[in-house]
């Protein structure tokens, strides 16, 4: 939760995936929100997880509902890997 971590964990678009196989693999009833950061009251930070160099969004404080501009169902396949919304696919 928001009070346990302090940050809301974030992904990029070529995030996702990754991220949902290595932590979600198999787990139905998934969603995924398409967040303008623009529109994000709280302080956002890129960074770092691990040692991999990798950055990822966080947000510092509680995501506000006007930032959300999509809600997409995410769903695994049959062999309980995810793949990326058609919609996402072109995005950064």
């Amino acid at each position: 939760t928001l009070a346990e971590e302090g940050f809301i964990h974030c992904s990029h678009a070529h995030q996702i995936v990754p991220v949902a196989d290595a932590i979600y693999r198999g787990m139905p009833g998934l969603v995924l929100l398409v967040i303008d950061p623009a529109a994000v009251r709280a302080e956002i930070r890129e960074e770092a997880l691990g040692n991999s160099g990798e950055r990822f969004p966080h947000i510092y404080g509680p995501l506000n509902v006007d930032a959300v501009e999509e809600v997409l169902p995410f769903e695994p396949t049959a062999d309980g890997r995810f793949e990326l919304p058609p919609s996402l696919r072109a995005q950064p």
